[in-house]
């Protein structure tokens, strides 16, 4: 049999390569860029973090001090400008890679903050804090460094409803999160239908290169009663192993 030439399989394996690339977008992993100082230093303005989109498909919801990626909930970011290239050949490049996942995208208009407490907990932050989920103090190593917890937002206390959580910034002075938008729909909690994923490392540059785990002080025994994690019963038995190793990842 006749082997075709390598420059007439080039665009087939370009094009099953593309597909991939989306694929893994749309349904596992996806890259995003960090575009203000919001979560300092945890996270540093240009910074490229990954996101597990996988769980959420098995029914998996954030967990207290997770760094999550999720879309605006209306009005958080007041129609800010994107950042694109004056350049039109780089913008339509930027604008083909961002589509399938090879790098972010110029027109994202999503957030990324952490969760610190879920539906069904209590959130407060008084004074100079600290801040208190459900009554216990959390210990926050990751603030930015001369930031109090409260910032200059004291909050609360807050019952964040069924389905949504409260998200704040690690840099409490320079992070307009769930403290600031209580006057909107939501009293500042963010839909868990919003939520795109869990950003699991920092994968770019190089010398940033750092996983992000969930604190220990969102383990301490009486925090909060929290949900079991409960898949659908549809692909459940698939998902489990999976979901349990990403789990255990962020300890």
């Amino acid at each position: 049999m006749k082997q075709r030439s390598f420059w007439k399989e080039l665009p087939i394996l370009i094009g099953i390569a593309l597909i991939l690339a989306l694929v893994i977008k749309t349904f596992f992993v996806q890259a995003f860029s960090i575009p203000s100082g919001s979560m300092e230093n945890t996270l540093r303005i240009g910074d490229r973090v990954l996101v597990d989109k996988f769980t959420p498909w098995f029914g998996a919801e954030p967990e207290r001090g997770d760094v999550v990626v999720f879309q605006d909930p209306g009005g958080w970011l007041n129609d800010e400008p994107t950042q694109q290239s004056s350049n039109s050949f780089v913008r339509s490049l930027q604008d083909v890679l961002g589509f399938i996942g090879l790098m972010p995208s110029a027109n994202e208009k999503d957030l990324i903050k952490r969760v610190i407490a879920v539906g069904g907990d209590t959130v407060e932050c008084q004074g100079a804090g600290p801040v208190k989920v459900n009554g216990l103090a959390l210990n926050e190593p990751y603030i930015f460094p001369g930031n109090t917890p409260c910032g200059d937002k004291p909050f609360g206390p807050v019952k964040v409803p069924d389905g949504r959580i409260w998200v704040m910034g690690d840099h409490r002075g320079d992070s307009l999160d769930s403290r600031f938008h209580q006057d909107q729909p939501g009293g500042g909690t963010v839909p868990v239908g919003n939520v795109i994923g869990r950003a699991f490392v920092v994968a770019w540059p190089i010398s940033d290169w750092s996983t992000l785990p969930v604190p220990d002080t969102f383990d301490q025994k009486g925090l909060a009663a929290a949900m079991p994690f409960a898949p659908p019963a549809a692909g459940a038995a698939a998902a489990l192993p999976v979901v349990w190793w990403l789990r255990r990842s962020r300890r």
